[in-house]
């Protein structure tokens, strides 16, 4: 029975859910998602309204440290930069807003938004540039902050990045809203995400490859000359296998003379692995 799009019929089912919520409260989250568990096995919810109340419940036990991008995988922009350097960082990674830092990586003095460097093209490409007119003040955030009060705060002082710093005051990554909101939605694809599992052989190492975590394992045995045997259909379930659980960011696991490193993933699953041939011994 799937939910009606009628909103009065919506808020009559969850009158229902509350009111056996009264007659005995649940005690803690787990209870509280059973009980959302048991509307959608009764049809008063549907699947995709209560998986995101769902998430909603675990968003509230998450702190930033759970969802953070680790800074070895930050896309930033030296504080000195000119145009062309910036330009060269900016093209290719397709985001929209970049740390700037220090030369030694340790200090993020602000951050610098893509659309701000539209004025030097056309008539204005002849302008002189200057980073340091263009950097606004970073918003910073500790690790332990819970992603409820994170997003709150995004949502008040519309900011979309925060610089995540831990107990000694370094830069321990970064955090977007649309992290958080991929908590509470589910992964939120855009013009710049792969419509198809890709593997991506380095410009500049001709022994490291970006693999999504769903290409086929049949498939990148055959694109790498491997003879991986598992019984898993991805790259991805490959990793998860050989590790012997859900590997975060920057984990890695080496088999067969290659070093799978996950770049990007989420407490659920793996979504990108740096993968490099390594010396076999």
């Amino acid at each position: 029975m799937k939910l009606s799009s009628n909103p009065s019929e919506f808020f009559q089912r969850l009158k229902l859910i509350a009111g056996q919520m009264r007659s005995r409260p649940p005690e803690n989250t787990d209870e509280f998602v059973e009980i959302l568990h048991n509307a959608n096995d009764s049809g008063l919810l549907a699947q995709d309204v209560m998986e995101i109340l769902e998430r909603v419940v675990k968003v509230s036990a998450l702190r930033v440290r759970d969802v953070m991008l680790p800074p070895r995988l930050m896309v930033t922009v030296p504080q000195d930069s000119d145009l062309k350097t910036i330009l060269d960082i900016v093209v290719p990674s397709g985001h929209s807003r970049f740390p700037v830092v220090d030369d030694r990586k340790n200090k993020v003095s602000g951050i610098l938004l893509a659309k701000d460097i539209l004025h030097y093209y056309g008539n204005n490409a002849n302008e002189e540039f200057d980073i340091h007119e263009h950097i606004r003040s970073p918003v910073f955030v500790p690790e332990s902050k819970r992603l409820n009060a994170l997003l709150k705060e995004f949502r008040e002082e519309r900011n979309h990045m925060a610089i995540v710093v831990d107990e000694y005051g370094g830069i321990g990554g970064l955090v977007t809203i649309e992290d958080v909101l991929e908590e509470i939605v589910g992964d939120i694809e855009d013009e710049w995400d792969q419509g198809k599992a890709s593997i991506e052989k380095s410009a500049t190492n001709e022994n490291e490859y970006i693999v999504d975590a769903l290409v086929e394992l049949e498939d990148f045995n055959e694109e790498l000359g491997v003879k991986f045997d598992a019984d898993v259909d991805t790259v991805g379930g490959l990793v998860i296998k050989l590790a012997g659980h859900l590997p975060r960011e920057t984990e890695s696991v080496v088999a067969d003379g290659l070093n799978f490193e996950v770049v990007k993933s989420n407490p659920r699953r793996i979504d990108k692995l740096r993968v490099t041939r390594v010396p076999v011994e």
